[in-house]
């Protein structure tokens, strides 16, 4: 009787692991709105950081409102941090020529961030702030500064 040689399964994309891994951080988020989550793997796809959007460290969540709308001191934009700024706080190692992988295509202040760190490769599932002025000026920035976006749709977003 003849012995059949075992094969590998085939495992998950890296993409699609990051993405995952996007997601599971974002249930960290205590807004009530939007959970966004962002991973950064360095060039051998090694987890550099993790974050999530959310007041920064220290701060109370019952300190600031969590509304999206009114005075601009009365909402959440002015007091919280982004998951893609949270990612690079967090880092472990240099984020030098990264990819970071989010749930929302980056802001115009992650953007920033993001260039200024190095990450050379941002991949997102959502667009859908495309048309607004911080997304424009996001891509016209990440643009000149030759950072490349593409968009991954996780396996587990198709399923929500």
């Amino acid at each position: 009787m003849k012995k059949t040689k075992a094969k590998p399964r085939k495992s998950i994309s890296w993409d699609e692991c990051f993405m995952r891994m996007v997601h599971i951080i974002a249930e960290r988020s205590k807004d009530p709105s939007w959970q966004a989550g962002a991973v950064i793997a360095d060039e051998r796809n090694v987890v550099v950081g993790l974050g999530y959007n959310g007041f920064p460290r220290g701060v109370s969540n019952s300190a600031f409102p969590w509304d999206r709308e009114g005075n601009f001191e009365n909402t959440k934009y002015a007091y919280m941090c982004h998951a893609e700024e949270n990612a690079i706080y967090n880092a472990n190692n240099s984020t030098k020529n990264c990819k970071i992988y989010t749930n929302l295509f980056p802001c115009n202040e992650c953007a920033k961030t993001i260039i200024q760190n190095g990450i050379r490769e941002i991949v997102y599932e959502s667009d859908k702030y495309a048309k607004t002025s911080v997304v424009k000026v996001s891509k016209k920035l990440l643009k000149a500064a030759g950072v490349k976006t593409r968009q991954y749709i996780s396996a587990f977003a198709k399923n929500k």
